[in-house]
């Protein structure tokens, strides 16, 4: 059955596969499997590679390939439920690869239901560098997951032992937002400043703004380049503006 999983897993695309119990998955954030699908037993976790789009200057290249990606990772990983469900027996649930997240007061949209870096280090796909991103043995870092809850018993993974990152340190260094001074830690609300200029955040600040002043000087800001990308946001979703943690890291 594990077989005919990664061979699915590697039909639709992606560039690995592993499966790692709900046991072994540690999260310090996320909420408990059990809370989110009691009888969950396993997850599988699929990894697929980023293309050279996080390299482009043009934030509109970079996030395009970005929703790229995610488009395809939620196509996969609903194909993935499909065949556990309809092929193999099981029940399954996808796990988000970005939004939709909790907005409560204590995650902000900044945690997962299921953190899917942890789980992929759980199954064996990695471990995490000094940029707290997972790095592949063979797709370095530059690497995006999709994941699915089953109450299947699969055999988990391996898990890797040693270490991939060499401590360069080169991600720390040209992080702009200084979010990666702490080691094991990513401050997310420095990374969120530079990373995504025009959430939430800016949205609150540019009404805050408008609202003190003239009609005049409303009507430029509804004509700025700021308002323009805070609207392009609003419908795209989060829009990423920095991607130096992967750009930086020379295991890509």
């Amino acid at each position: 059955m594990k077989e005919k999983i990664k061979a699915f897993a590697l039909k639709l695309g992606a560039d690995d596969v592993g499966i790692t119990s709900v046991e072994r998955y540690n999260s310090p954030l996320s909420p408990p499997i059990k809370d989110l699908f009691p009888e969950a037993r396993s997850i599988i976790v699929m990894t697929v590679k980023e293309m050279s789009h996080c390299e482009s200057p043009s934030p509109q290249l970079a996030m395009n390939g970005r929703l790229d990606v995610m488009e395809y990772a939620r196509h996969s990983s609903y194909e993935m439920t499909r065949f556990v469900e309809k092929s193999l027996g099981g029940r399954a649930m996808s796990i988000p690869l970005s939004y939709p997240q909790s907005f409560t007061p204590k995650a902000m949209g900044t945690v997962g239901e299921v953190s899917l870096r942890h789980a992929a280090v759980a199954a064996g796909l990695g471990t995490f560098g000094r940029h707290n991103l997972v790095i592949h043995p063979r797709l370095g870092s530059r690497i995006l997951f999709m994941g699915v809850l089953t109450d299947l018993e699969l055999e988990s993974d391996p898990v890797i032992e040693e270490s991939l990152c060499n401590d360069c340190m080169l991600c720390v260094e040209e992080c702009p937002a200084g979010a990666l001074d702490e080691e094991g830690k990513t401050d997310v609300m420095k990374c969120l400043r530079v990373s995504q200029p025009y959430g939430l955040g800016a949205n609150i600040g540019f009404w805050r703004r408008f609202t003190g002043s003239t009609p005049e000087e409303q009507k430029k800001m509804v004509s700025s380049l700021d308002f323009m990308r805070m609207y392009q946001a609003q419908l795209i979703g989060f829009q990423y503006f920095c991607f130096k943690c992967y750009t930086s890291c020379p295991f890509d």
